[in-house]
């Protein structure tokens, strides 16, 4: 059966993030100038073309500011110019989404952590970017003051050393802040928490005698490998059904021996359980 090859690699890189892009729903039929274009820069981003896309979203909120699909723009403006890897105009960009468009809540939270990680990246060479990030440690958001104190970490930021212990209360951030503060030589003041694993069992129905292979990943490494995932990597995964923001929040919070989901059919039978 082909699936379970599919989902062993997708459980391999599960995870948060910080990072991941909100899924985009279909678009209705052309009906102006600013829909066109905004399906123009679209395509051009799927097809990985970041520098064109860019000129794009820029020319519909140059020419339609007042568009609904303005704010849209604006977001998935800054995001092309990450995957491109214009870290500085990338940030710029998501903040002015963040300045101009604050009703949009799920996409104002997605950008802030975007943010975060271009001014990570950027931390070393560019003033503005640490001095962002040490100004995300009042951000009101939980994850977000965690994101920045797990970027500062990296330059051993004392700084970071209050936001991280407060991170090992968060099931989700809890392994990453520890090593983090281990790293920088502090320690942390909650007790070490158990290993959680996330672990895929696949068994053959038709194989004499019934085959069983097993596959754990620790749930802090999948969280790690997150950070590497691209918006397309994470939207091929949710189009192939497999949600692996959702099995890695629930992975590191829910109880040991909690079945995240399961697939059966004739060939094979597949459980995912966090143990």
């Amino acid at each position: 059966m082909k699936l379970p090859f599919l989902l062993v690699p997708a459980i391999l890189v599960s995870g948060t993030a910080a990072g991941a892009l909100p899924p985009e729903p279909a678009l209705p039929p052309a009906k102006d100038g600013a829909d066109a274009l905004f399906r123009q820069a679209r395509d051009l981003r799927y097809a990985q073309r970041w520098f064109d896309a860019a000129g794009a979203y820029r020319a519909l909120l140059a020419k339609y500011p007042d568009s609904t699909r303005a704010p849209e723009s604006a977001f998935w403006l800054a995001a092309t110019l990450e995957q491109d890897q214009r870290w500085d105009e990338a940030s710029a960009a998501y903040s002015s989404f963040i300045l101009r468009y604050s009703d949009q809540r799920l996409l104002i939270r997605e950008a802030k952590l975007n943010r975060i990680r271009c001014w990570g990246v950027r931390q070393w060479d560019q003033p503005s970017a640490q001095a962002g990030l040490v100004q995300a440690l009042e951000e009101d958001r939980d994850e977000v003051r965690v994101a920045a104190a797990l970027q500062l970490a990296k330059r051993k930021d004392a700084r970071a050393t209050p936001v991280l212990q407060q991170g090992l209360r968060m099931p989700v951030s809890a392994e990453a802040c520890r090593q983090a503060l281990l790293a920088m030589g502090a320690k942390p003041e909650l007790p070490e928490a158990a290993p959680r694993f996330i672990v895929v069992r696949i068994k053959e129905k038709k194989a004499t005698p019934q085959d069983t292979v097993t596959v754990r990943v620790s749930a802090a490494f999948a969280q790690g490998v997150t950070n590497y995932l691209s918006d397309t990597q994470l939207r091929e995964a949710r189009a192939k059904g497999i949600d692996v923001q959702r099995i890695l929040a629930e992975a590191l919070s829910e109880p040991k021996g909690t079945e995240l989901f399961s697939l059966d059919d004739s060939d094979s039978k597949v459980t995912v359980t966090v143990e």
